[in-house]
């Protein structure tokens, strides 16, 4: 009947078994995943030997299952330093010399054990190992572990002088106590059953204790930490599968991944570290921008589009943090061909800017017939020759202001004038002579009108001129004003010895009292016949 004590290795193996379950089932399985599976299940060997070495009582069984054990100690502990090396994101150790400088003294003493005499490494006590003492081989195979604690320190001491994020930093400090646990567990196992054997009796199961506290530090380390959630994201089979270029990095900006789109244009591999300088042919303000952000502010998204003058496309680049736990863990850059984009784009600008230049032209032209419109229609209102308003415009606007005038009670008034003697001028001076003074003479009454009073052309050297909202005195004032204006004024003639003025004649109608019904031309006309019958120069007044 076996006893409790014997019992211990297999409890221990089937806990570390459990871990093994509990990691498979958790998490999706990777190549990374993978190769810490396999680094567990050597784990357990140990365990699994120790106990296997008391269920029987033969010597051959016994002594295959103690070499069976420190085979799997001695792979174990390359498995270690690789796993190791992993966690701590240190991939610049796996390179090809590198692994085989580092498995080389495992497999020495691996080989030592299954194939040297058995003495050499392990000698029976009683008959059968279950007690047993170790030749000088075991003391070779001690130094190999040694040496493999040895190297995971380095590893562990060279990323923790890094600049590394908490996660990462928390992350390592778990492997370390691993590393301690085991090795301290190892080295009282030595101590105390090997070294002090003939002493004390036997305390089994510490080496697998151990490896067990070794194993419970690297799980919390994968799952607390999302070790393995970079490369499940980035998984190679969808990132295949992607039409652009895609390129995982760690925290270190060493590549995880690159698919398939990207990796005839980028020789990279998995572990190398990327320098984001290199995918640019060239140096402008834009990249450098670009490069200083990609660098100062990591967790934010930046993009540029450039020409590749190397292979003439367009390519649009875009760098974003990958976080875990509000922790950035690594950097996804993805190279997007554009080429086509903006062929597409540069034929709708194109377009847009010969549509532009059409609508352009339209709108010259609709500015065009518009001003010709505008002209028309001064020209429909205006006389040629005086630029002010014709005889035509007047009656019509009359017709609106008299009604608004009487409907509200606003006193208004109209002149008639004419020069006097005009035919005079034409006839010594000539008919262009006769032009200049009319245009003259527009221009002096012109300057003495307000902006509301209207000025128009009524025939010949006749005009007549619409005062709103002007009662009978103030439109007096200002007939006294005109007349005297024109009297003062003097006209140069080319042909004339000197300057020629001219007077005007004045009918003023003034209308205060809207009762009546009269014809305003009629009464004003009437007003100016009269100033011209006694005497000319001088104004007539009817009031109304």
């Amino acid at each position: 009947m076996l006893g409790f004590v014997v019992w211990i290795d297999l409890i221990l193996f089937f806990v570390l078994f459990a871990l093994f379950v509990y990691i498979f089932v958790s998490v999706n399985i990777t190549n990374l995943h993978k190769v810490y599976l396999a680094f567990h299940f050597t784990m357990m060997i140990w365990p699994f030997c120790q106990f296997a070495i008391k269920t029987t009582g033969n010597p051959t069984y016994q002594l295959f299952y103690v070499k069976a054990a420190f085979v799997d100690s001695a792979l174990l502990s390359t498995g270690w330093v690789f796993f190791t090396i992993l966690l701590t994101g240190q991939t610049r150790f796996l390179r090809r010399k590198i692994l085989l400088l580092l498995s080389t003294p495992a497999i020495f003493s691996a080989a030592c054990i299954i194939f040297s005499h058995h003495r050499w490494f392990v000698q029976p006590v009683n008959g059968g190992y279950i007690q047993r003492t170790y030749g000088p081989l075991f003391w070779l195979f001690i130094a190999v572990i040694i040496i493999q604690v040895v190297t995971s320190l380095y590893v562990i001491s060279t990323a923790l002088v890094r600049d590394l994020v908490p996660r990462v930093r928390k992350q390592v400090m778990l492997v370390l106590k691993g590393i301690l646990a085991v090795t301290v567990f190892i080295l009282l196992d030595i101590v105390l059953n090997v070294v002090l054997d003939p002493y004390l009796p036997v305390i089994p199961g510490m080496t697998s204790l151990g490896i067990l506290l070794s194993a419970v530090f690297f799980v919390i380390s994968i799952n607390r930490d999302n070790v393995f959630d970079i490369t499940t994201i980035a998984h190679q089979d969808v990132m295949d599968t992607i039409g652009h270029g895609i390129l995982v990095l760690d925290e270190y900006d060493n590549v995880v991944e690159i698919n398939r789109f990207l990796g005839p244009h980028m020789h990279l591999n998995r572990g190398e570290q990327f320098n984001i300088r290199m995918i640019f042919p060239e140096s402008s303000p834009a990249i450098e921008a670009f490069i200083l952000g990609y660098y100062e502010r990591p967790l934010e998204r930046i993009e540029i589009e450039i020409l590749h003058t190397v292979i003439q496309r367009y390519i649009k680049i875009q760098a974003t943090a990958i976080m875990v736990s509000g922790l950035q863990v690594g950097r996804i850059v993805t190279f997007q061909d554009i080429t086509e984009l903006q062929r597409l784009i540069h034929e709708t600008h194109q377009q847009n800017r010969a549509l532009q230049e059409r609508n352009h032209s339209l709108i010259m032209v609709q500015k065009e017939l518009s001003e010709t419109n505008r002209q028309l229609q001064q020209m429909a209102i205006t006389d040629s020759l005086t630029g002010c308003y014709n005889r035509h415009y007047l009656t019509q606007q009359l017709e609106d202001e008299v009604i608004l005038n009487r409907e509200k009670h606003i006193p208004f008034a109209l002149i008639l004038l004419d020069i006097d003697f005009f035919k005079n001028v034409n006839d010594t001076y000539g008919h262009l002579a006769g032009d200049e003074v009319i245009c003259q003479t527009v221009e002096v009454l012109k300057q003495e009108l307000r902006q509301t009073d209207v000025l128009a052309r009524y025939g010949g050297e006749e005009f007549i001129i619409y005062l709103p909202d002007t009662r009978e005195a103030e439109a007096l004032h200002v007939a006294e004003q005109l007349k005297a204006r024109v009297e003062m004024n003097q006209v140069t003639i080319a042909n004339a010895a000197g300057p020629v003025s001219v007077t005007i004649s004045m009918g003023l109608l003034t209308i205060n009292d809207f009762s009546l019904n009269s014809n305003l031309f009629e009464d004003v006309d009437q007003a100016l016949y009269q100033a011209k019958n006694k005497g000319r120069n001088r104004i007539v007044h009817i009031a109304r």
